[in-house]
């Protein structure tokens, strides 16, 4: 349980915000500078950090599902062997009988 929570932090502790100096600044802004400008029917604006951030964590989560997908696959597809269809009976399958 340790092992995890320790992992947690380390990866919120890379993704803090950083002041200009870059170190974490313990008091917090609530100005007009702290929030990003109101753009009305425009695009906002995108850092370099954002859009590197984006990448590694939907690369890291297509890596999670691609990995569990192959190494455990019975997640998805089930438990239990498909059934083989041409061993079933018309009854079975409501076909009526050819004597109708």
């Amino acid at each position: 349980m340790v092992g995890p929570l320790c992992r947690l932090r380390l990866v919120a502790h890379l993704f803090r915000p950083r002041g200009a100096t870059g170190v974490a600044s313990g008091a917090r802004s609530a100005s007009t500078e702290a929030h990003a400008p109101f753009l009305y029917r425009q695009f906002p604006v995108i850092s370099r950090s954002q859009i590197i951030k984006a990448e590694l964590i939907s690369g890291f989560m297509w890596f999670w599902i691609l990995w569990n997908f192959w190494h455990d696959p019975d997640i998805v597809l089930g438990h239990f062997p498909y059934p083989d269809a041409s061993k079933w009976t018309d009854e079975e399958l409501g076909i009526p009988s050819d004597d109708e």
